[in-house]
């Protein structure tokens, strides 16, 4: 079963995306990794350890009826596929690293698990669509991935990318699906709405 949220009665639009949330070890583990570069790179504005998370499907607006009509699809989604053993491997940028507008960490395992993240996220996304809330980027390439920092202007970050290459963190289990809403300003937050249990492995 999952855990759906009361969402507030305000007839509001919402700024809604799903998401897997890496274990607490993982995400340390990466900041370690990456607090030198922080430091070397302050003309990047880097993202907050506490919000890092695995987008599966960007939302945008969505109104709160809509948003009512999400958990099962999502519930129906995440119950298809067992839960993939994952883990921080390497890194990358949007939209490439000589031109760069957002700096992030890559996502590795099996094939078997990055086929099925890959085929999650392709579930994920057509739920949504058919509850009413389409992905705006729905049918573009999924690349699992932690956005770590956002140039201000576009940047040349191939020393960056090419740091964090070889980087392989401890491997994780994906346990559950979520829907998250946004909340922007100069310290984004991020709030759970609901969440869904993906399939246990075997």
């Amino acid at each position: 079963m999952g855990r759906w949220l009361a969402l507030p009665a305000t007839n509001d639009r919402m700024r809604l995306f799903v998401a897997i949330a890496p274990p607490a070890a993982a995400l340390d583990e990466l900041a370690a990794v990456t607090a030198p570069l922080r430091d070397a790179w302050p003309q990047l504005r880097w993202t907050d350890r506490r919000t890092w998370h695995l987008t599966l499907a960007f939302l945008g607006e969505v109104d709160e009826t809509i948003a009512g009509r999400l958990g099962p699809r999502l519930e129906r989604a995440a119950r298809r596929y067992p839960a993939p053993t994952l883990s921080m491997a390497g890194a990358g940028a949007f939209a490439r690293p000589a031109r760069a507008r957002t700096l992030w960490a890559g996502i590795g395992g099996d094939s078997r698990a990055l086929t099925t993240l890959t085929a999650l996220a392709g579930s994920v996304g057509a739920g949504c669509r058919r509850a009413g809330a389409p992905p705006p980027d729905e049918g573009r390439r999924f690349t699992p991935h932690l956005t770590l920092a956002y140039c201000r202007q576009i940047a040349d970050v191939r020393t960056l990318v090419e740091s964090l290459s070889g980087y392989s963190g401890t491997t994780w289990q994906a346990s559950e699906v979520r829907l998250m809403r946004s909340y922007l300003g100069p310290r984004p937050r991020y709030e759970v709405i609901g969440s869904w249990p993906l399939r246990p492995p075997g």
